[in-house]
């Protein structure tokens, strides 16, 4: 029996009625060739500063991909180390050809997911690949795909222009020397734009074990003796510059909950000398980290980086994988938030600020319209990011549209970001998220709550104008 094709369809995410499907054809075409625009994301800058070949389909496809290995973990018991887990393993071509061959026999469990649009997309799009994965099919994918690495046009910057893409950020530690992105500034035949972030969650957990050897590390870094609260916060203040000097336009946050209470100068520099000294009681270490967190808006009015805050994230919920991989392997589970009292009191000091600008981000869908949408839409600062991680799929997409879009409007939202690791899904998730605003304007305009000219205008505004305004691109 011959092996089923891969086909994606040419409408797939569109509206089934056919008059709305109609409209929607015709603004996910007024967009479907616009550049991509990434401004939070976790590809190597390395990859692009140094051009070499991919070397293998797992490598590249599936052991970044932490969507892909928490479903094959779970579903179809798959062991992440057979995936090259975590990333940087070595891997021979045996390891490699294994791994994928556990993705196509394992396809099923994929069906309906995100993941199985994104790969479909991947393969037939990017490596021509013409059949369905399968047991059957594994080999013959992966030795297609395997011979397209060998060549020149697979090469790293060659898809970055293939994908179309204009700007793309990494997410970097507050001590890197950011020598990559120097690296590609310097290079006058690179031609895109690879900004790096800023990412200081560690250095504002004072109750972690390794925070004290970050502050270390943060003060050889600045050249800053770091010997209380204040000549913290300038180690801080010296490092976002020097991200700003190499491109950055942004910093990313990420704790256990959005609080930004301000504890008075003599309480958070008494908790600051307890940090130091390794005797902070926990909940003083969140009373300084959230503290810490106010400041960090305080200088973003300072120096311009747009602020980006991302809580409630059980990180490493499964002990022993932790242990076993480290962390950033798909063991991390969503949790509850609350944002309108947790961010009062840096809304109340900066939300109107000029030039400020904070994107919140959620896995929690029940605060889009009861918090995030509402206060959107009155700080002129703060916007409501996309669905991300584990809600950017289609499905929460449009969930999203219909629950901000009442509060907030159009323009008080992020603009799509795909927050990813695996570089050749980037031109696909964006695609995601194309069609369902697509989807989601054509409704209007059939319900005629929106004109046909006015929807063209907003499709194209959320895929362009609000990522490069939101993020003072």
């Amino acid at each position: 029996m011959p092996a089923a094709p891969l086909s994606p369809h040419p409408d797939r995410l569109l509206p089934a009625e056919p008059a709305v499907r109609e409209i929607a054809r015709e603004l996910y075409r007024s967009v479907a060739g616009l550049p991509i625009i990434s401004p939070h994301g976790h590809v190597p800058a390395e990859w692009l500063a140094d051009n070499e070949p991919f070397s293998d389909p797992t490598s590249l496809l599936l052991t970044p991909d932490h969507y892909t290995n928490r479903m094959l973990h779970s579903a179809a018991g798959v062991d992440l180390a057979e995936l090259g887990v975590p990333v940087g393993s070595p891997m021979g071509e045996e390891q490699s050809r294994a791994g994928f061959r556990a993705l196509c026999e394992n396809w099923k469990v994929l069906r309906g997911t995100p993941v199985q649009f994104w790969f479909e997309s991947e393969f037939h799009d990017v490596f021509g690949v013409r059949v369905r994965p399968s047991a059957e099919t594994a080999d013959e994918i992966y030795d297609q795909i395997a011979d397209c690495l060998e060549r020149d046009e697979f090469r790293p910057r060659a898809l970055y222009e293939r994908f179309g893409i204009e700007a793309i950020a990494t997410t970097d530690d507050p001590c890197s020397d950011l020598s990559a992105h120097q690296k590609l500034a310097a290079d006058p035949t690179w031609q895109g734009r690879v900004m790096p972030t800023f990412r200081p969650d560690a250095y504002l957990e004072p109750a972690r074990p390794a925070w004290r050897q970050l502050t270390a590390d943060l003060a050889r870094a600045t050249d800053v003796d770091i010997v209380d609260y204040a000549s913290h916060l300038e180690a801080m203040r010296t490092r976002r510059q020097f991200f700003k000097d190499n491109g950055a336009v942004s910093t990313d946050h990420s704790h256990a909950d959005a609080g930004t209470e301000r504890l008075s100068d003599v309480r958070a520099e008494e908790l600051f000398t307890q940090a130091m000294a390794g005797t902070i009681a926990s909940a003083d270490a969140d009373a300084l980290r959230r503290h810490m967190l106010n400041d960090q808006a305080r200088l973003a009015v300072e120096d311009g980086l747009v602020m980006t805050l991302h809580p409630a994230v059980h990180r490493n919920h499964d002990r022993a994988t932790f242990e076993r991989f480290g962390a950033d392997v798909g063991g991390d589970v969503p949790q509850a938030v609350e944002f309108t009292r947790a961010l009062q009191p840096l809304l109340s000091a900066y939300g109107n600020a000029e030039g400020f600008h904070l994107v919140v981000f959620t896995m929690d869908e029940t605060v889009f319209s009861r918090e995030l949408a509402p206060l959107a839409g009155w700080y002129r600062g703060m916007f409501v990011g996309a669905p991300w991680w584990f809600i950017d799929e289609a499905d929460a997409i449009m969930r999203f549209r219909r629950s901000v879009t009442g509060y907030a409007g159009f323009a008080k939202t992020s603009g799509f970001i795909d927050d990813t690791r695996a570089f050749c899904s980037i031109p696909a998730r964006h695609d995601v998220s194309r069609r369902v605003d697509a989807a989601f304007l054509a409704s209007l305009v059939a319900e005629h709550r929106l004109a046909m000219d006015e929807a063209l205008d907003t499709i194209v505004d959320l895929t362009i104008t609000q990522p490069k305004e939101v993020f003072k691109l």
